[in-house]
């Protein structure tokens, strides 16, 4: 009886932005959206991995999914969370497991994404970032969340940094972060303001249509390289849209069996509830 709970509750409320549990569901996800023009950028769920079980999984996952992509050629991007990878166990384990999968995405010509997770993992992570960014294809996560991602951008842009901007889906402390959705807001659109005048090529992790408006003004003006990413799920037929338009949009694909941490910190999300609600009440196919 609880198993055919969990069932519904997965297909019915987390199934709506969540691919699926195998790497045929994201490969099956990514294909449609493709049909319309529009990339994906895939996760893998999961996080705070501390056992070398889940770790080597993670490792073994991301490079199948990157054969995957190859052999069906998908126009799809990864992105890895550095503590699927052994962040919080073995750094040298971390570092050594994440250019084995940028080597082999490098081979097939798939771009890699490192996600940005909790606050204290930040300096890590850009470390961990700037180890391989003398070769091409990767990127990183900036949260607009945190008052030090503007130094962040402004220590890693210089470098070549590829950002993907998004306002952030975890809780910090009050000297750490932002805490209103107003504060997050308005340090997006400064953040955003910065990769314009001073990057060439970057992705804006958004549902704010305002912010999106005012990006496309914006590339009016400077004729950078961007992409608008959004979540599965949330509002798939403005990405469309804004597809047909002529813009690039990514669609952000999460698939795998640790789907329930995952939604609860989506919902938790300042201004992603609304979202969510709206989303379930209206169809998200596309035509």
């Amino acid at each position: 009886m609880i198993s055919n709970i969990q069932n519904f509750i997965e297909k019915a409320f987390a199934g709506r932005w969540i691919s699926g549990s195998t790497v045929q569901d994201a490969i099956a996800d990514s294909k449609m959206f493709n049909s319309k023009g529009i990339k994906t950028i895939i996760n893998y769920l999961g996080e705070a991995f501390i056992n070398d079980y889940e770790i080597n999984e993670a490792v073994d996952t991301y490079l199948r999914l990157i054969r995957y992509i190859s052999e069906n050629k998908i126009d799809a991007d990864i992105s890895l969370k550095p503590t699927q990878l052994g962040l919080l166990k073995d750094v040298d384990a971390l570092k050594s497991n994440y250019s084995k999968i940028v080597t082999e995405a490098r081979k097939a010509k798939i771009f890699v994404w490192l996600d940005m997770e909790e606050a204290d993992y930040v300096d890590a992570t850009i470390q961990l970032y700037l180890s391989e960014l003398e070769g091409a294809g990767v990127g990183i996560c900036i949260q607009s969340y945190l008052k030090r991602s503007e130094d962040d951008i402004k220590k890693i842009l210089p470098k070549g940094a590829i950002i993907r901007l998004v306002k952030g889906a975890y809780s910090s402390t009050k000297n750490k972060s932002f805490n209103t959705r107003e504060a997050v807001t308005a340090n997006y659109s400064k953040l955003m303001g910065m990769l314009f005048s001073q990057g060439a090529e970057f992705t804006l992790g958004t549902h704010d249509i305002n912010m999106i408006n005012d990006a496309l003004v914006l590339n009016k003006e400077y004729g950078r390289k961007v992409t608008y990413a959004m979540l599965k799920g949330i509002n798939n037929k403005y990405s469309l849209g804004l597809s047909k338009s002529g813009n690039k949009v990514a669609i952000y694909l999460p698939f795998g069996k640790r789907w329930i941490a995952y939604s609860y910190r989506r919902l938790k999300e300042a201004g992603h509830i609304k979202l969510i609600l709206k989303s379930l009440m209206k169809s998200q196919k596309l035509k």
